[in-house]
């Protein structure tokens, strides 16, 4: 295995963490954001106030991108392992 293979493994196993957690955590910090612009518009300083719509946010996103999360998960590892018995040749 040389460094060329070391680094498309790297990338390829970044862009699918990207891919994969960039929804959720987009609509995290969506949510946040509109609850704290909630809280100072009433001044409601509340710390706890945050989690229940983030969890549900979260829940909801889980439930509608399930299954295209899935099948990036799945296209990464299987492509990992057709390309292992390439790697494994050096």
């Amino acid at each position: 295995m040389n460094q060329s293979d070391v680094l498309y493994l790297a990338k390829e196993a970044l862009m699918t963490a990207l891919m994969i957690g960039g929804p959720v955590l987009g609509v995290s910090l969506l949510v946040g954001l509109m609850v704290s612009v909630f809280q100072a518009m009433t001044q409601i300083q509340e710390q706890t106030l945050t989690f229940i719509p983030k969890i549900l946010a979260i829940a909801l996103v889980m439930l509608l991108l399930g299954p295209w999360m899935l099948n990036v998960i799945t296209g990464f590892t299987t492509n990992l392992f057709n390309d292992l018995a390439i790697f494994g040749k050096y």
